[in-house]
């Protein structure tokens, strides 16, 4: 088994032109996209309180959870 994290892949790729170049416009992964639409959430209501580490941490779990179902499907 192994101990990489599953990140998704990119959120929003894209090829960025420069002059005659095509540069790959990597952004962020979608497991950082799925952990701050968590994250927002969480912070939007006065119930949810604790330590920010905690949090964040949290947000990732939920990250890690929607990447799982997403394979699921």
């Amino acid at each position: 088994m192994s101990n990489q994290i599953n990140d998704g892949g990119q959120a929003f790729p894209r090829a960025v032109q420069f002059d005659d170049a095509f540069i790959n416009g990597h952004g962020m992964t979608l497991r950082d996209y799925f952990a701050a639409a968590a994250l927002q959430g969480n912070i939007a209501h006065p119930e949810v309180t604790g330590n920010r580490d905690d949090i964040a941490r949290d947000a990732y779990k939920y990250a890690d959870a929607m990447l799982k179902a997403r394979e699921a499907k």
